[in-house]
């Protein structure tokens, strides 16, 4: 295994590559407000976190990751447009895997510029590809705004639509909830009872929980409006279906993607964005003949998200996790922006896995 001090020596090394090609070095601190963490990830963050806390600063976490801080950084006093730079560690929980770390070294690059979204994307991807160069390494795109472009263009109710773009992270539920809302799965029979009821609030035991009569009495309302909702259509599952089926070879998955398209016009947008990346990347040296594109991917651990994402695979190695990962988060920037936002893309390596693939002992 490698030991830190050869891992320090090629963080180094990498982020002097990344300063070349224009960026500038940030360190955010490793003790970041778990307000703002818990915000955008909900509860779920303290199971994969450490958390802290003081009289004067309240919770915090140590730093999970670097994109969050750069992006609160940036929003806050950074000027247009603007490339950055770090490496340093962070910290993750392993209750369900010992063999995984928590703690480790990232490097990263990060693009904030308006301009050229799809040559942002080709070279923020490129240059991770150069960084990674000579590696017997997998690279796998996908496209995350493709999907939410289909969820958002359905010809159903905005409920179902905020219910499917809320579990778009978590496969299973968002099958499920398909299923549910084009017809294809019977409704539960207690909820089934429930809806049925005369007067589902007639009830002798005590109120139990946080939640109130009237809020209680909404969604009882809610759901009963959402069984009247006509089901999503054949064909527009049919569509949804093909489309997270998709995985080729980049200029063959837009191929099929554009066969989607005449049941999801909506994506058709979305479409035309990935066909300038896939210029851009060409423009940029790669060879997208060869490049994978799966349409699900990046859906079960790239939350934040929300168009190009990538990552890179040890091919020998399927123990490891990601070498490097990496993708456009511009939702985040409009979130943590306070009104104001920005198209940003960027990334992280492990330089400690590069080392291990290597065989530095």
């Amino acid at each position: 295994m490698p030991n830190r001090s050869q891992i320090q020596a090629r963080s180094a090394a990498m982020r002097l590559r990344f300063e070349a090609a224009g960026a500038r070095v940030v360190d955010p601190p490793l003790l970041q407000p778990a307000e703002t963490l818990l915000d955008l990830y909900g509860e779920d963050i303290r199971a994969r976190a450490y958390v802290t806390s003081d009289a004067l600063r309240g919770e915090q976490m140590l730093r999970p990751d670097f994109t969050l801080p750069v992006v609160q950084m940036h929003m806050n006093e950074g000027a247009e447009p603007a490339r950055y730079t770090y490496s340093g560690e962070v910290f993750r929980r392993q209750e369900h895997d010992p063999d995984r770390a928590n703690e480790y070294i990232q490097v990263g690059y990060e693009v904030f510029d308006r301009d050229d979204p799809a040559g942002a994307d080709a070279e923020v991807f490129s240059l991770f590809a150069m960084q990674l160069r000579g590696l017997p390494l997998r690279a796998a795109t996908g496209d995350i705004g493709i999907l939410t472009a289909a969820v958002q263009g359905l010809r159903t109710t905005d409920r179902r639509k905020a219910a499917l773009m809320r579990h778009l992270w978590r496969p299973r539920r968002f099958r499920t909830l398909l299923d549910r809302f084009a017809g294809r799965k019977p409704e539960p029979e207690h909820r089934a009872g429930l809806l049925d009821a005369k007067d589902p609030m007639a009830y002798e035991m005590p109120m139990v929980g946080k939640r109130r009569a009237s809020e209680i009495e909404a969604r009882i309302q809610a759901l009963r409006e959402d069984r009247e909702t006509p089901p999503i259509s054949d064909t527009e599952l049919a569509g949804l279906e093909s489309l997270l089926a998709v995985r080729e070879t980049i200029p063959f998955a837009l191929e099929q993607l554009r066969d989607v398209a005449v049941d999801l016009p909506q994506i058709t947008p979305a479409l035309d964005r990935l066909e300038r990346r896939i210029a851009a990347l060409q423009a940029r040296g790669v060879d997208v003949e060869k490049l994978d594109f799966e349409a699900a991917y990046g859906r079960t651990s790239m939350e934040y998200y929300d168009g190009f994402v990538f990552g890179f695979y040890a091919e020998g190695r399927p123990d490891l996790p990601p070498i490097a990962t990496g993708g456009r988060y511009d939702a985040l920037t409009r979130q943590l922006g306070k009104g104001a936002e920005i198209p940003a893309v960027g990334g992280v390596l492990r330089p400690d896995l590069m080392l291990e693939i290597e065989g530095v002992a």
